[in-house]
Formats: C-alpha cells, sequence, structure tokens
C-alpha cells in the first residue's frame, strides 16, 4: 500500500488564487465548491458522505491516509466528494482493517486530487474570503486557463441536488429485536449509520426517495417522519418541503437531521441563508438550550435556518423555537416544534448525532425520538 509516483497538479480557486502540487488519486481535472473539514480522523466517512456532492474539499489535518480504507466505515455506496485536497498523504498505509490506500480508492473511483500544497493557507483564505467554486487539474496547468473554467461552472446558491443524490428505490432495514415503530426516512442524502441507529432502537425504517410522493408515504403507516442530510441549496427542496407541511398538518411525529433541519425550518414558514464557508468537521460546540449542556457535534453544511433565538414563532401547526446554538457562532443548530394540543409535534438538528466517524453526545436524540413517537401513540 506504498504511495505511487504523481504527476503536477493544479488547484485554482474563482478568485484566482492557485496551488501548485502533485496529483493525489486520480488525474484529470474536476470542479466544484472549494470547503475545508476540521476532521483528524474520519476520512472515509468525509468522503463518502453524500452532503459532500459537488464539492471539492480540503482536510485541514495535515497527515491524510494512514490507516488506509476499509470495507466496513463508508457512509454510503461510493465516494461523493468532486475533488479532494491533502497536505502530505501518508507514504505506507496501515492498519488491520485495511483492503487498500486511500490513493487507490481514490483512482479506482476516478476521483481527481491534489497533495502536497499549503492547506493552511488554502483553510485561511475560503475563511476570509468565503467558500467558492473552484478547479483541480492534472491537464491544464496554467492557472489562467484553468480560471476560465472555473468561472463556467455553476455556484452551489442555488444548486438543487437532492434528486441526485437519492436511493433510486426505496428499501427496508428492519428493527433489531422486537419492532416497536415504524418509520418513514425521506432520503434526501441519507448516510447508512442513520437507519441503523434508528433499527438499534427497535424502529423499522422505511427509505424513500427524496421524490416520494404523500400517497406514497403515509401507505407505510408511519408512526414518525424522518429526513436526513444532504446536499444543495435548501431554498430550491420545494417538493420535501410541501410533503412536510402535509404531514405536520397530520400530527406525524417529525425528527430532521442537518438538510432536514433546514427543510423543517421552511416548512414552518423560516429562511434559510448561505453560511460564507460553513460548519465541516467532527469537533463543533453545540448548546442545547433545553439542559444547558454543551455537544461535541459532527457537522457537513453550507446552509443554516434564519430563526428568532430568544422568541417562539407562531406557525400554523404551533410554536416553533430555537432549540440548540452553535457556541461559534450562534448559528442555529437545533429547532423545536410544540404542537397545537401543547405537546411536543417535531424536533431537528442541524448537526449529526449518528456521527460513526466523530463523538457520541448526541445519540440520545435518536431517544428522543423515540420518546416523541411514545407521546404522540
Amino acid at each position: 500500500m506504498s504511495q505511487a509516483a504523481h504527476n503536477p497538479a493544479l488547484l485554482v480557486l474563482e478568485d484566482g488564487r492557485a496551488f501548485a502540487g502533485t496529483s493525489y488519486g486520480a488525474t484529470g481535472e474536476t470542479f466544484g465548491e472549494a470547503v475545508f473539514t476540521t476532521g483528524m480522523t474520519g476520512y472515509q466517512e468525509t468522503l463518502t458522505d453524500p452532503s459532500y456532492h459537488r464539492q471539492i474539499v480540503t482536510q485541514t489535518a495535515p497527515h491524510i491516509g494512514n490507516t488506509g480504507v476499509n470495507d466496513e466505515d463508508d457512509e454510503s455506496s461510493r465516494i461523493w466528494v468532486a475533488g479532494y485536497v491533502v497536505r502530505d498523504p501518508a507514504r505506507v498505509s496501515s492498519n488491520w482493517r485495511a483492503k487498500r490506500s486511500l490513493d487507490e480508492q481514490l483512482k479506482a473511483q476516478g476521483v481527481v486530487g491534489i497533495s502536497g500544497i499549503d492547506t493552511r493557507a488554502l483553510t485561511r483564505h475560503l475563511r476570509e474570503r468565503g467558500a467558492m467554486r473552484a478547479g483541480i487539474s492534472t491537464e491544464i496547468l496554467d492557472p489562467a486557463a484553468l480560471l476560465a473554467k472555473v468561472l463556467e461552472q455553476p455556484q452551489m446558491a442555488g444548486a438543487d441536488l437532492a434528486a441526485e443524490v437519492t436511493a433510486a428505490e426505496a428499501y427496508v432495514v428492519p428493527a433489531e429485536g422486537s419492532k416497536k415503530f415504524t418509520v418513514v426516512a425521506l432520503d434526501l442524502g441519507i448516510k447508512t449509520m442513520t437507519p441503523k441507529r434508528m433499527a438499534e432502537r427497535g424502529i423499522e425504517v422505511h427509505v424513500l426517495p427524496a421524490t416520494a410522493s404523500l400517497e406514497e408515504v403515509l401507505a407505510v403507516k408511519p408512526d414518525g417522519i424522518f429526513m436526513s442530510n444532504g446536499p444543495g441549496d435548501p431554498e430550491t427542496t420545494e417538493h420535501p418541503t410541501t410533503l412536510l407541511k402535509a404531514l405536520l398538518e397530520r400530527e406525524i411525529p417529525y425528527f430532521g437531521i442537518c438538510f432536514g433541519n433546514q427543510v423543517f425550518g421552511r416548512a414552518l414558514g423560516l429562511g434559510t441563508f448561505k453560511l460564507k464557508y460553513g460548519h465541516r468537521g467532527i469537533n463543533q460546540p453545540v448548546l442545547d438550550r433545553a439542559t444547558g449542556k454543551v455537544e461535541i457535534t459532527a457537522q457537513n453544511h453550507g446552509f443554516a435556518v434564519d430563526a428568532p433565538l430568544n422568541e417562539g414563532v407562531e406557525t400554523p401547526y404551533g410554536v416553533a423555537e430555537v432549540s440548540h446554538v452553535s457556541l461559534n457562532d450562534n448559528v442555529v443548530e437545533g429547532l423545536k416544534l410544540t404542537g397545537r394540543d401543547g405537546k411536543p409535534l417535531a424536533f431537528s438538528v442541524q448537526y449529526h448525532p449518528e456521527a460513526a466517524a466523530g463523538p457520541h453526545d448526541s445519540a440520545y436524540l435518536f431517544d428522543r425520538f423515540v420518546s416523541l413517537m411514545e407521546g404522540r401513540s
């Protein structure tokens, strides 16, 4: 699993900043939104997270690939990142579960990457200027020529990507042990660990494509509704938002994470907006306002919900409130809805409580979903 020799490669941002390095993974060229993630571990989970679709991901941790790639930790069936940027790839990967090197995995799936650049300087640039379009190429090594192609690419704002990452057809993840509840999970880019976390709690999970109709959802006779993480701009999610409104009107318990939090916000009549450079990593501190506890969370999002932090919002379905807040920048990290009957009806968080690659501080949220359904059954 040693590192092979590599060709020259070039990374160019849409504002003209260029970084020369060597290729990592497949050769060729690729384009996407340049973002960074601060996780020091879990690169395999990062690469296979559908929420990173159409993004060029920079790892701020300098040494990547030392444990190789195994066959157990993928969050989906493939790598979703558009491109990959690392500073110092491992020359030899070593782990008892490793099946191949990260470089080999990237090549096998055609993922173009670049290594040997100053990822610290790139991260500082993105923090100051914001996430932006970028390109990586081993074929075009002239910054001006590559920049011209970068500027032809679409922006992430306004991108409707859920249909590109969702399951082609419905499938069921059976409950482990005795079945307690049936849940419909709308796949907006779901990670494999999420339905497993629910199955561990006796939930039979029916994962439906993002295009599922209200009739298809109700045909399952669900005790609860879940909407997953996923890529793209929440302002484009007209179908999931309309669907969720109809389900809240029927007072079916709801739990959403990440993109599902943004869809929930829009269904409640709240706005969403694009963050300057987003929250990506496994060390993001979040305050649970109900308990006063601080959770260290795994996050991957470039958009957020716009909601008042210190007052409730009247909605057609009851009163909505902000339940969780980021301690880094006060961005909304969770919402809760009290139904018209005064009982809890729905909640969501912006982070990832399944967090196979990171902290487990937030696993209790799946238990909260069970309690919510018990209270409504």
